[in-house]
């Protein structure tokens, strides 16, 4: 999967019409990144499915599965849930069928999100972190079955890159784990957003040395998502539905995590194959590559 990164600086300028005018196919001579190759059809079939995504390009507002809606700035995009699927197929990740997509221009982190109606979840748990961390990696060693099934890489969980934590002000549970294919490693982080109904989640795919300003940069893209009137975690009434787990088992899985108590041993291997998410070198490759080359422009 990795490409050249002339080639793919190109995705991000032709997203739905976005263009950098004065951006050239391959880094200017002056600097130290070398001359690409003509593309291979292989670089060009991959560019091609890229482009052809139904890209909503910022600023927007658009709806999210859960009563909710997200806020798209200026700078970044969007991908509906049919739209991510495909993605994610793009960059060898198992689809959910039920997430969303944001990230800025240059793809060089992906933000998904997905809600789970699993009911109002009461956040009065402690949080084991070592234990919870032993549970996960077994989880992403089941994940390679289905993986291998595709002819992708294994992947393997080397440590949390932050340990969880939950704020009661914000109602969020967070955390990230570093993650390690034979391609190389990248973190996900996690933010558990609870709500009157259910709780959404959203997965930030970043390059390792990225996560803290890739975190923050989603920070503030979270700063338009909301759940709709009445759906909030303090809108919960006596008689609403309410989840049969805490926030521990939300780190594991949630209602996935409840089913392996019951024996469904299926659904627990199904929830880990597409909970993690690497991001493709290619893409990170391209992100970088942009981002130098509009520093030097501004």
């Amino acid at each position: 999967m990795k490409r050249h990164f002339g080639i793919l600086a190109l995705l991000a300028s032709s997203l739905s019409g976005v263009t950098y005018a004065d951006s050239p196919s391959k880094p200017p001579a002056s600097t130290s990144e070398p001359a690409d190759a003509a593309p291979s059809p292989e670089q060009q079939q991959f560019m091609a499915k890229i482009k052809a995504l139904n890209w909503v390009n910022g600023p927007t507002k658009v709806p999210v599965p859960g009563n909710s809606t997200l806020v798209i700035p200026e700078g970044y995009v969007f991908l509906d849930t049919s739209n991510t699927d495909k993605f994610d197929e793009l960059l060898q990740n198992l689809p959910d069928h039920r997430e969303v997509m944001v990230a800025p221009k240059d793809l060089h982190w992906s933000a998904y999100l997905t809600f789970d109606d699993g009911g109002y979840v009461k956040d009065d748990e402690k949080i084991d972190a070592p234990e919870l961390l032993k549970s996960l990696k077994e989880g992403v060693e089941d994940s390679n079955a289905a993986r291998k099934a595709r002819g992708w890489p294994a992947m393997h969980l080397i440590d949390w890159a932050v340990p969880p934590s939950y704020n009661r002000d914000t109602r969020r549970l967070e955390w990230a784990i570093e993650l390690q294919t034979s391609k190389g490693r990248n973190d996900n982080f996690f933010t558990k957003i609870l709500g009157r109904r259910g709780h959404t989640t959203v997965v930030l795919v970043a390059a390792t040395d990225q996560l803290v300003p890739d975190e923050s940069a989603l920070n503030t893209v979270l700063g338009g998502y909301s759940f709709n009137a009445g759906e909030a975690y303090a809108d919960w009434r006596q008689g609403d539905k309410v989840a049969e787990y805490g926030l521990a088992a939300l780190i594991l899985g949630g209602a996935a995590a409840l089913a392996t108590k019951k024996g469904f041993w299926a659904i627990l291997a199904g929830f880990f194959a597409a909970a993690w998410k690497v991001i493709a070198a290619a893409v990170v490759a391209a992100g970088a590559w942009l981002r130098s080359l509009l520093k030097k422009k501004a």
